[in-house]
This record gives structure tokens, C-alpha cells and sequence, in this order.
């Protein structure tokens, strides 16, 4: 009978110590959720406490280790690819010109590209602006701008993009 009395204490005493544990974890996350909807601007509060400056190396981005950080950085890599299959498909689908460089118009690589995705003009609007393509005019518009022709600057090296 003494046997199951000190039985029973260690059993009670390790279950005070889990929900003693389980009680600091839900503590310790209660008060990180109000810190971050403290700093969240968009939470029901009036007063934002934490504010970044423009000069400041963080501001605009994300908090390090967060969730929206990695969301951000498997994007980037993500249109990586997406830049990089483009060029591709422009340098087998495009003509190669005498001063090297590879030329297709928007129709053709429309037709070509669209069965891949659909997000075309925004990956050359990316690519465009790390100076793999070249093309007239702000936006390409189907239909309006089919004639338009897009030029692959970059055949081989891809400036770093990750």
C-alpha cells in the first residue's frame, strides 16, 4: 500500500510539473501575441508603439525568422525560375539577329508562353527591369501590342536574382 502512495505522489507531481509547463508556454506566447498586435498596424488597437523609420535598415521589410519573410523569399525564388524559364523559351521560340542578340514579338511569344503560364507580362516586366529583355512602351496589352518586339539582352549569365 505504501508502494502506490508514492506511486500516485510522482504521478501527481509530474503532472503539476507538465501543466505547470503548458501554463509558461501559454503565458509566454500570450505575451508575444500582444507585443506583435501592439506593433501590428492593422489590429484593433489606437496607439502603434513601434514605428521604423525610412533610413532605417528594416524598414519595409519583415521581421527576421518571421513567416512573411520566408513567403517573401521563396517568391523571389520562385520568379527566379519563372525569369529564367522565359528567357529560355524566348531563345528557343525568338529569331537570332545578326548582331546576336535573339528577337521574338509579343504574339509569338504570347502564343508560346501562355500554354506555360499566365502571368507573361509580369515576368517580362521583372525581367525587364533586371535587364535580361527589352521592350517598347510601360505595359504589353494583347491584341494592341502583338507586333511589339521583345529583345534578349542576357543569352547565357543571369544577373543574381535570388
Amino acid at each position: 500500500m505504501e508502494e502506490s502512495k508514492t506511486h500516485n505522489t510522482g504521478a501527481a507531481s509530474s503532472f503539476h510539473g507538465i501543466v505547470g509547463q503548458l501554463a509558461r508556454n501559454w503565458q509566454s506566447w500570450s505575451k508575444d501575441r500582444v507585443t506583435y498586435q501592439q506593433q501590428n498596424p492593422f489590429s484593433n488597437g489606437n496607439q502603434v508603439t513601434l514605428r521604423t523609420e525610412k533610413g532605417d535598415p528594416t524598414y519595409g521589410k519583415p521581421p527576421e525568422g518571421s513567416k512573411t519573410e520566408q513567403r517573401g523569399k521563396d517568391a523571389h525564388v520562385h520568379i527566379g525560375k519563372e525569369m529564367e524559364e522565359l528567357c529560355l523559351i524566348i531563345r528557343n521560340t525568338g529569331k537570332r539577329e545578326q548582331d546576336g542578340q535573339v528577337r521574338i514579338t509579343f504574339k509569338q511569344l504570347f502564343d508560346r508562353y501562355v500554354t506555360i503560364s499566365n502571368k507573361l507580362v509580369g515576368v517580362l516586366l521583372r525581367a525587364r527591369k533586371y535587364g535580361l529583355v527589352d521592350f517598347e512602351g510601360e505595359m504589353l496589352w494583347q491584341g494592341k501590342d502583338d507586333n511589339v518586339v521583345i529583345t534578349l539582352f542576357k543569352d547565357k549569365d543571369y544577373p543574381d536574382i535570388s
